[in-house]
């Protein structure tokens, strides 16, 4: 069977199981499932009773303000080199960004990997100093990079675990949510039992329309029949107890701590901070002094970013009054329009208006 067939199929199959059931909202969890949603049309497929909202699946966009100005602060305190991911140099802070401090001339380099950065530390002079973002997918990466005690190599960590902010959203209730479509990336390492105590209906999805549109199905039919609780709709790539080695090593180095989260405020036991035996590693440690005088400040030229709603799911890019006016994605105001995980430059990218 065609894809456009099984998708008709699957759309038909929703149509059904929504009758009767009233306006129902469901929020996936995932930048690359916002992706696929915009990219493939998906909401156009849906009956008028559901809605498919996105929340804080992309890392760039939960990453706080304050994370990016302690960086900018060690880069104009410390000579050292400093790496991270391409997304995150381009997010603003009072016009300033990590490659606005590369035109200026600091030492800012963009890498696909940590272990890229770990290299440049075997060969530099001075020291290197990792941005690590991302929640549990990139998280052992970074832990292993630690692991091997190269010299002058450090990591300033922001990675985020990403089960506890689901746990804080649901406390918010400042959002009507009926179901979750949970990331499939962070799935392949904490696996299924990773959400068997959170007492709500989840699906963990795939990447294809068709996942999309079956994880959708799934959690109707829960709603429906009253279940709560956590399906595997990805099991050729998710198992029960995911990836075991993985979650070893990231233990093994990251201790957990409540960390802010853009638009959630404080999500308790999230953060991702390097524990005591690896502190020879962490920035934050090692360059304690150059942190002392740090006071944390808010962009005023972002207040009317409403990026901080959208992650949590309470609007749509097209209801922010700098969505593809003041903030494009040559212009980004807010990380939802930097990231290409963001809803704001997927949309943009894909000619969503409304």
């Amino acid at each position: 069977m065609e894809r456009k067939e099984i998708i008709r199929k699957l759309a038909e199959a929703i149509r059904r199981e929504s009758e009767g059931l009233g306006r129902i909202r469901i929020m996936h969890l995932c930048g690359t499932h916002e992706d696929t949603v915009t990219r493939y049309n998906l909401r156009s497929l849906l009956p008028e009773n559901v809605k498919l909202v996105s929340g804080p699946g992309c890392p760039v966009c939960i990453t706080p303000d304050g994370d990016l100005q302690r960086v900018f602060h060690l880069l104009e305190r410390k000579k050292v080199t400093l790496a991270t991911f391409g997304d995150m140099a381009r997010v603003p802070f009072e016009g300033k960004s990590l490659f606005y401090y590369k035109a200026k001339g600091y030492d800012v380099r963009m890498v696909y990997s940590v272990f890229d950065a770990l290299e440049m530390a075997k060969k530099s002079e001075k020291p290197v100093v990792f941005f690590a973002i991302g929640f549990e997918t990139t998280m052992p990466s970074t832990a292993l990079a630690i692991m091997e005690g190269v010299e002058d190599f450090y990591v300033f960590s922001a990675h985020r675990f990403f089960v506890p902010a689901m746990e804080h959203l649901l406390s918010l209730g400042d959002v009507k949510i009926d179901g979750f479509i949970n990331p499939g990336h962070v799935s392949t390492i904490v696996g299924v039992k990773a959400y068997e105590h959170i007492d709500f209906p989840q699906v963990i999805a795939g990447f294809e329309p068709e996942d999309v549109m079956l994880a959708i199905l799934m959690l109707l039919r829960m709603i429906k029949n009253g279940e709560r609780g956590v399906r595997n709709e990805y099991t050729r790539a998710v198992k029960y107890e995911g990836n075991v080695k993985a979650q070893e090593v990231m233990n093994a180095v990251f201790d957990r701590e409540d960390w802010e989260w853009r638009g959630l405020g404080v999500v308790p036991k999230s953060g991702a901070k390097i524990r005591r035996e690896f502190e020879d590693f962490d920035a934050l440690k090692v360059f304690e002094d150059v942190f002392e005088d740090f006071v944390p400040k808010e962009d005023v030229k972002k207040k009317a970013c409403r990026c901080g709603e959208l992650l949590r799911g309470l609007i749509e890019p097209k209801d922010c009054p700098l969505f593809m006016k003041a903030c494009t994605p040559k212009n980004p105001v807010g990380p939802c329009m930097v990231s290409v995980e963001g809803m704001c430059n997927i949309w943009a990218r894909f000619g969503v208006r409304g």
